[in-house]
């Protein structure tokens, strides 16, 4: 760790350290000047390895840590949601690892972080924490991560066919944000006659910006497809006795075990570029974990729809609530779509048509045109997308369009209802029924369900604790 920790320590003043150095050599300063710029990182370092301490006794778990600032941070081993291994480069040339423990304490799982653990060591840390002695003695792994014959097949392991699905990800995006960004901030720094460069190409401006596409595109798609090869290589998500263990990385390792007595259920998301490719990603809804934490809940990355359906199938035990078919919410709440999705698109059609009325010109039309089918196209997909159901156990529900998930929560997992109904929504005697749980969201919501068969769908997945508020017996 002393070797772990400057460097750490370097990499997070890397700008401030390069600014340093830019600045010495343009101002002609003393050298001395960027050796103490080093070495205050280096020092940090140092002290940081010198002040953090852990202990496991007496049924808890506590990090000390801190010069100025000493903090002591402790929490019961029963309140251990998730382990997670992760082994940067550096860790893995000197053997070691650190291990994040996920309490759901208010934050707390953040900073609960042993650093320097032997990747051995913490193999054996992690089944004591989450009380799987079977996992010690059944499992065991080589250099390469394979497990060896106990175990049942994974649900789910990575293919390089999966990589098509990098460039439909929100990665992608950021990622073509960045490049244009930093493209147009170097070109303001260069000292370039844009005028005279712009009549030399003035013949050839369409060809020069066809090629500067393709060329943004390559770069993009290039380092999408990496991205996605480095942080999920290998990745594999198998069960074990009593936890479900995630392993992938390239560069940096990372693997997380969840504990299967806290997995309330599954959330498939499906957003618009995964769709398009027909794919989508998986994560696990566990009590105790928020969704500032939601990296140690991914249980599949972007692959294939019928991968992470089948994946979704293990953990659950059935298929019927990734797979099955969902209630519809009825007529008002289509019309409740159609109206959200219209009325915001119609302001802005009205004033172009009145603009090319009042001598616009004419072309104009073409935008509120445009506006108001990808409106209906929204609404129409919103109202595919909408519905619920309650199948072996779960509740069932699935909403949205550019953000479409479908999330199945174990009743078992249930602590409360919340029916929340706006005036409009009263109007149509509509409600947004919300089951709340100790994990995740904390909830999980049917949008626009009729007000009655909320009412229904609470007391048919938690009888004895609906019931006793009813009036008369549902059904």
């Amino acid at each position: 760790m002393l070797l772990v920790h400057p460097i750490d320590e370097i990499r997070k003043y890397v700008v401030p350290l390069l600014a340093a150095a830019v600045f010495g050599a343009t101002q002609g300063g003393n050298p001395l000047f960027a050796l103490a710029a080093v070495g205050i990182p280096l020092g940090l370092g140092v002290v940081r390895y010198l002040t953090t301490s852990y202990r496991i006794a007496d049924g808890r778990v506590e990090l000390r840590r801190g010069l100025l600032n000493r903090q002591l941070l402790s929490t019961p081993i029963d309140r251990v949601r998730t382990i997670d291994l992760e082994s940067t480069p550096i860790h893995r040339l000197v053997g070691l690892t650190t291990m994040t423990i996920g309490t759901g304490g208010g934050g707390l799982s953040d900073n609960l972080k042993l650093d320097g653990l032997e990747a051995g060591d913490a193999q054996q840390l992690r089944s004591l924490l989450l009380a799987d002695s079977a996992v010690a003695a059944e499992e065991t792994e080589d250099d390469a991560g394979a497990t060896l014959p106990g175990l049942p097949p994974p649900a789910a392991a990575y293919e390089h066919r999966w990589l098509r699905f990098a460039p439909f990800t929100s990665t992608g995006i950021v990622i073509f944000g960045g490049v244009v960004g930093g493209g147009t901030q170097f070109l303001g720094e260069i000292d370039i006659d844009a005028d005279a460069i712009a009549e030399d190409l003035a013949a050839q401006a369409t060809v020069v910006v066809l090629a500067a596409v393709v060329a943004l595109g390559l770069i993009v798609l290039a380092l999408t497809v990496l991205g996605y090869l480095v942080t999920n290589w290998e990745f594999t998500l198998q069960r074990h006795p009593d936890t479900w263990h995630v392993s992938r990385g390239l560069l940096t390792t990372r693997e997380t075990t969840l504990d299967v007595d806290r997995l309330a259920g599954v959330s498939v998301s499906e957003p618009p570029g995964l769709r398009l490719a027909r794919g989508a990603r998986l994560s696990a809804i566990v009590t105790g974990l928020d969704k500032g934490q939601s990296g140690s809940a991914v249980l599949v990355p972007p692959a294939p729809d019928a991968v992470v359906r089948r994946a979704a199938a293990g953990v659950l035990g059935t298929d019927r609530p990734v797979s099955g078919p969902l209630e519809k919410h009825g007529r008002a709440a289509v019309r409740r779509r159609w109206a959200r999705a219209l009325l915001p698109a119609a302001v802005p059609a009205i004033y172009l048509v009145a603009a090319v009325v009042a001598g616009a010109p004419a072309p104009l039309l073409v935008l509120p045109v445009l506006l108001l089918a990808g409106a209906a196209a929204l609404a129409a997909d919103r109202v595919r997308s909408l519905g619920h159901a309650v199948v072996d156990g779960y509740l069932v529900t699935r909403s949205g369009s550019l953000l479409r998930h479908r999330d199945a929560l174990a009743s078992g997992h249930v602590i409360g209802w919340t029916t929340t109904d706006t005036w409009f929504q009263r109007r149509a005697g509509l409600t947004t029924l919300a089951a709340t749980t100790a994990g995740g969201q904390g909830k999980v919501e049917a949008l626009d369900l009729p007000a009655e068969r909320a009412v229904e769908v609470a007391h048919d997945l938690t009888p004895e604790l609906v019931g006793q508020f009813l009036a008369s017996p549902t059904r």
